[in-house]
């Protein structure tokens, strides 16, 4: 894909010749006139591209791919508008999570792209519909921005017959911008701490009666909190061609080309095990309490450096991350994960007549991304593993007779490069008719998608990695120096490729899948409405292993033949809407998906198709709306799953188990329970709030043979809350209002919970972080300011593997927009 691979520089001049690219899920395209008739209401904004707005966004085509008011709408779905994400001063995804419910960072996400859940549950992320990138089991994966969004949906529960393969937890939907006939130019500057800037460009316009194109372009550079630095060169280009009222034809080209250092540690958390001490805290054992192990098969340490072991224990060792500020453990062998995204998509829609309507997209996509992280750094102190305390490599390192109570042992680095190509093809037809005095609204979909993911990782490794070949002789050592003190590391020198390094994966993943559906919807008197949809959808995978390294897996390192599996059936979702009044809705939906159990797991070759994953989910659902339509509340219960889970059978033995017994079951799953709350308002022409939180219990049950059984997943927090508020004030007799915001975010705690390691109650304390926003709209300018984190609160934004990721200090970004 070399020959794709557009500079910023030539993208945008080649973007002054052709203009444009209509992106969009337009699943429900409002003729051209009935635009023009929309835009004489300047009471009115059109926030989404499914149909006219108040202020408080009301309607979505999300769940139904249909202009359909979210009162009637039998489906938890919410809505981040433009004016929100801009009072934020919100530039990426991740950011904006803090607006929705239910929708959270995922545990062990090694601070690589978005990854984000939903409900506990994996998220399938779109751009207008259509494929963009998925969370790839914390490999690789892009962190998404909102240079060229309007609006964000969410969906929760699986929508399979509406998008297709997709995820368990729902749908995050990124509106994009679209262009206009109305010409339409701006331009922006950022400055901001820890030398960050930014330059933009956002330029729309009508060249023919017929023909209107958009230019969305932004360059960003950031050295970052704690280094975790950012570049970022993007640039969205679209054109749209209106045939008449009736029809038209979108293309839009998409090109991101960014750098953003991986930390994929954070602070750790020191591996003390307070069981192996009888239960004391690492606050409450003495050094007496810390024994060498009595059959002598642990490491053996002296009086004084069992002293000097319980001298450098904290309350929290064992239980929450190590604070020690702005340091980590990222090595300068670890490189920024830089990535290549290309997408090119045509939309077509076309109302055959009054009733009928066809919209029908196709999209390319490619994202390429390489980098170097350090995976692996475990602060052992104090642990009885299967009866050995202290028991080698897992324990303080002591060396030459010194004892290092801060080392970091088990390092490994890896080294990854891989690429993602992917087709997608929708056609959604509806038809909109009238029967025995009941609206109804019949969808009738198809959808193709094709994905091909070339992967390959190389991994070095510190001294504690020994490979031994069956006559027990040692075939590889790790070279890397271990790191004496977590808070003050020493590093090995030279490259990555200086510290023979293994390639530990080298595959090739293919996955297709297509699906037809049916889906209704009745607009029945009484205030009742009702969705029933079925799919039928069919995944296959392949999986081709080109080999590994042989001193990494001995048994396993040749080349094998491409192995597939293929499994289909039935999806649907079945949904009612009561509303006894205009301004009260009670809604149930129960709803059924599926999904490649592993986007990117190897598939064996013993010629059975595997079953893929399925997920369900239930909700129970009622909305409120005040306030002359400007406030918008709703609440779920809500249960969720991910079913169909793999786990290795305990009684399964190669080469000597008999054909009776399987080597795996697949009735592990991932379920969460809980009740969702958002609300945006805007209550009068001074006063907007958006308040969400969701209460949810996130639970793996995924292996009954395993000690983890029915414990938290990993990140989840139980309670998040948040609100945002914003009021105009008339002041300094000025000819706008200053709009003032104080928002308010609140996460649980989170667990970091491994048995494995010997932290079972490890978990990512719970904090609450005020920010702030002040701007000023002139005629043709605006100025913002934004102060984040107001009171300097320290606290961990993310949980990480076996730690946590140190959240943002107090810092302001000042935005200038200029508009022609």
């Amino acid at each position: 894909m070399q020959q794709f691979r557009f500079s910023l520089l030539a993208v945008a001049c080649a973007s002054s010749f052709f203009p444009g690219l209509l992106s969009a899920n337009e699943q429900v395209k409002v003729p051209e006139k009935v635009q023009a008739e929309e835009l004489e209401n300047k009471d009115v904004e059109r926030i989404t591209v499914y149909g006219r707005q108040n202020q408080v966004v009301m309607n979505s085509g999300l769940a139904t791919k249909s202009d359909m008011s979210l009162m009637e709408t039998p489906a938890a779905v919410v809505i981040v508008d433009e004016e929100l994400i801009n009072a934020q001063g919100v530039n990426n995804l991740q950011d904006l999570v803090r607006n929705i419910s239910g929708v959270t960072q995922a545990g062990n996400n090694y601070g690589i792209g978005d990854n984000l859940v939903i409900r506990g549950l994996g998220a399938n992320y779109t751009y207008d519909g259509m494929y963009g990138g998925a969370g790839l089991g914390n490999t690789f994966n892009p962190t998404r921005s909102l240079t060229n969004v309007e609006s964000v949906e969410v969906l929760k529960g699986p929508a399979t017959g509406l998008y297709g393969m997709g995820s368990a937890g729902g749908v995050i939907n990124l509106i994009e911008k679209k262009p206009e006939f109305e010409s339409r130019h701006d331009i922006g500057v950022e400055l901001g701490q820890w030398d960050s800037y930014a330059l933009s460009i956002d330029s729309t316009g009508g060249l023919t009666d017929k023909l209107a194109y958009r230019l969305v372009a932004k360059t960003a550079r950031s050295d970052g909190y704690r280094d975790i630095g950012t570049d970022r060169d993007e640039v969205y280009t679209s054109i749209k061609y209106v045939f008449d009222d009736s029809q038209d034809l979108m293309l839009s080209a998409s090109y991101i080309k960014d750098a953003i250092a991986v930390d994929s540690i954070g602070h750790p958390i020191r591996i003390y095990n307070a069981e192996s001490v009888g239960g004391k805290t690492a606050g409450e054992a003495s050094w007496e309490d810390l024994i060498n192990d009595p059959e002598g098969k642990g490491i053996q340490l002296t009086d004084e450096q069992r002293k000097q072991l319980a001298d450098s224990l904290a309350d929290s060792d064992g239980l929450t991350p190590y604070e020690f500020g702005h340091n980590g453990i990222i090595s300068p062998m670890a490189k920024d994960n830089q990535g290549d995204e290309l997408r090119f998509k045509l939309t077509h829609n076309i109302y055959l007549n009054e009733n009928l309507f066809l919209n029908q997209q196709l999209q390319y996509r490619d994202y390429s991304s390489g980098f170097a992280r350090q995976t692996g750094a475990y602060n052992y102190v104090y642990w009885d593993r299967r009866g050995t305390i202290n028991a080698d490599p897992r324990a303080p390192l002591l060396e030459d007779g010194v004892l290092y109570p801060f080392a970091a042992r088990r390092q490994e680095y890896r080294q990854v490069s891989a690429d993602e190509t992917s087709w997608q093809y929708f056609a959604d037809l509806r038809y909109d008719f009238e029967l025995a005095g009941i609206d109804n609204e019949l969808l009738v979909n198809a959808n193709f998608e094709d994905r091909d993911i070339r992967f390959k990782q190389y991994s070095i490794y510190d001294a504690d990695k020994v490979i031994k070949n069956k006559a027990g002789d040692v075939i590889y050592q790790g070279q890397l120096p271990y790191i004496y003190d977590i808070r003050n590391p020493n590093w090995a020198e030279g490259s990555f490729e200086d510290h023979d390094p293994l390639m530990t994966s080298n595959y090739n993943k293919k996955v297709s899948a297509w699906g037809v559906g049916l889906q209704h919807v009745g607009y029945f008197g009484y205030g009742f409405t009702t969705r029933v949809g079925v799919a039928f959808n069919e995944i296959k995978q392949s999986y081709e292993h080109f080999g590994v390294d042989k001193r990494y897996r001995a048994s396993a390192a040749e080349p094998t033949p491409e192995a597939d599996t293929t499994d289909n059936g039935i999806t649907y979702n079945l949904g009612v809407t009561y509303m006894p009044t205009d301004d009260l809705s009670f809604f149930v939906n129960h709803s059924k998906g599926r999904t490649a159990y592993s986007m990117l797991g190897g598939v064996e070759g013993d010629g059975s198709d595997r079953l893929d994953s399925e997920s369900i989910s239930d909700d129970l659902g009622m909305r409120i709306k005040a306030f002359d339509d400007q406030m918008l509340t709703s609440l779920v219960f809500f249960k969720s799953s991910r079913t169909n889970l793999q786990y290795s059978n305990p009684d399964y033995e190669e080469g000597v188990s008999g054909p009776n017994v399987p080597k795996s079951f697949y009735d592990g799953k991932e379920e969460t329970t809980g009740v969702e709350l958002d609300m945006n308002a805007h209550l009068n022409e001074q006063w907007m709030i958006n308040v969400n939180g969701v209460y949810q219990d996130a639970r793996d049950k995924k292996d009954p043979n395993r000690s983890s059984y029915d414990t938290r997943q990993k990140g989840v927090p139980y309670v998040t809350a948040s609100a945002w508020v914003t009021y105009g004030a008339d002041m300094f007799s000025l000819s706008s209002p200053i709009d003032i915001s104080l928002g308010a975010k609140y996460v649980d705690d989170r667990s970091t919970n491994s048995s494995s390691f010997g932290i079972p109650d490890g978990h990512v304390p719970s904090y609450t972080v005020f920010d702030s926003a002040i701007s000023y709209q002139a005629d043709n300018w605006k100025l913002q300011l934004n102060v984040n984190n107001l009171f300097n609160e320290t606290y961990y934004s993310k949980a990480m593997f076996l730690g946590g990721m140190p959240g943002e200090e107090r810092n302001a970004k000042l935005t200038f927009n200029y508009q022609l």
